[in-house]
């Protein structure tokens, strides 16, 4: 993309819209940058914007946005709000981080989006293919952003990519040379009119420009994803925890095997990896593949997979006190990933639930809440929704902060107990983020006596 001299605009001045700005900078367009939070919440950023000669606006989008060629948008910002409907009727075209950065990048893509499991897929691919001696990053919705990075991209280079729907929603010609959606279950809906499909569409253009050097993976389990690819020439593979596959990954008698061009191997066992829980071998399934496809032998496969540390926020272990054991699953934002998380554990459990609700549907978690939990906290503006469904099922307490919950349950607890923290909600209305909501969490935690 050569855009120097083009006037650009970013809607969004955090992690992904500065990075933004900065790739834009550095390649010679004219930048300006536009968010509605205030100077207070966005002073890092207006640091780096000042350092950087970079102009920008704070507290509103002003008329200035639409003096541009180019906008770029942040993850946050909604496509129904008024600056996105104002940019579109004027005709200036919009993308996402992700296509702006994806068309200054060197090295090779592996895309990574699902509802669940994203951070955790991304962060062992990465951590794979640099234990087997490849460079490769992680980036996208964990740590650094795209663009943050892209510039320094090499050929014989990877990135994998933590990819959310909204970021797919404004791709143009994104092209990853693997990609793979790890589940679809309803999320976010609040953004998508309350439609499921509109929701599933966005996740499904992951592969839209794939072609016959490329790679896609599917889950052979999950009846919402694209196990039917029609007129595309994209190389598809599955993964499967309950089905042999003749094309992919699969688990076998606690065993994984691969399967590829009409040859099947056994590559490693459930007793060498280092994460647990069925939802953590699907995860390891897709990276087995991407490994496999890059002929990495078994034995560095394995040797990775028994060594990856986990993801920070995603089931931590925190501490346990008197026989208690304390969970941080701050990142799970929707219903289904306290699904995941409710099936991992045997003992009884004490769940703080809520936040910002994306319209959850709390059935969905309905018997392992009545089969494993002893007693709810609920928190956030969700507070009441989750009082008024769970409350004639387990106790149900409405607390005010993480840390009153923390102190509570902490009284309620006996030995063998868990408590934990898997909200199943977004984190703006109490936190910056769901990493600053677990590390309240861990903080409570660890004060206390």
């Amino acid at each position: 993309m050569d855009i120097k001299n083009l006037k650009i605009s970013i809607l969004g001045a955090v992690r992904s819209g500065i990075g933004a700005a900065k790739l834009a900078k550095q390649f010679g367009a004219n930048v300006f940058v536009s968010d509605i939070s205030s100077e207070e919440k966005l002073i890092s950023s207006i640091n780096i914007l000042q350092s950087e000669g970079i102009d920008f606006e704070c507290g509103k989008h002003s008329d200035n946005i639409y003096d541009s060629d180019l906008i770029i948008i942040s993850p946050g910002i909604p496509s129904d709000s008024e600056v996105i409907i104002n940019s579109k009727a004027k005709g200036i075209k919009i993308i996402s981080e992700l296509e702006f950065a994806s068309s200054f990048c060197k090295g090779t893509i592996i895309g990574i989006t699902g509802t669940n499991g994203k951070t955790t897929t991304t962060s062992l691919v990465a951590h794979t293919l640099n234990n087997c001696g490849l460079k490769a990053y992680a980036a996208g919705n964990i740590g650094l952003a795209f663009s943050d990075i892209v510039s320094n991209l090499k050929e014989k280079e990877f990135v994998a990519l933590e990819i959310s729907s909204f970021q797919l929603d404004y791709i143009e010609n994104f092209h990853p040379r693997f990609s793979t959606i790890l589940n679809i279950t309803p999320d976010h809906l609040d953004r998508y009119e309350n439609n499921f499909e509109n929701y599933k569409n966005s996740k499904l253009s992951i592969f839209k420009n794939q072609n016959f050097n490329d790679y896609f993976i599917s889950n052979y389990d999950d009846k919402q994803s694209p196990n039917k690819i029609l007129n595309k020439e994209v190389n598809h593979l599955k993964f499967s925890l309950k089905e042999e596959l003749s094309n992919g990954a699969f688990l076998k008698d606690n065993k994984l095997f691969f399967s590829h061009n009409n040859q099947k191997e056994h590559v490693c066992n459930i007793n060498d990896l280092s994460l647990k829980g069925e939802h953590n071998i699907a995860n390891t399934l897709v990276v087995m593949c991407i490994a496999k496809l890059l002929k990495i032998e078994n034995e560095k496969i394995k040797n990775s997979f028994s060594t990856f540390p986990g993801v920070e926020h995603r089931l931590e272990f925190v501490r346990e006190l008197d026989g208690v054991t304390y969970i941080n699953d701050s990142k799970a934002t929707n219903v289904d990933s306290v699904w995941y998380a409710l099936r991992s554990f045997s003992q009884s459990i004490i769940l703080i639930l809520g936040g910002k609700d994306k319209g959850n549907d709390y059935s969905q978690i309905k018997d392992e809440v009545i089969n494993n939990v002893k007693k709810i906290y609920a928190i956030g503006s969700s507070a009441k929704k989750v009082f008024d469904y769970f409350n004639k099922l387990v106790p149900v307490e409405v607390k005010k902060t993480l840390e009153e919950c923390v102190i509570e349950a902490r009284k309620f607890a006996v030995e063998n107990y868990i408590v934990l923290l898997s909200p199943a909600c977004a984190s703006f209305d109490m936190f910056d983020n769901f990493e600053h909501r677990g590390k309240v969490f861990k903080e409570a935690v660890n004060n206390l006596k």
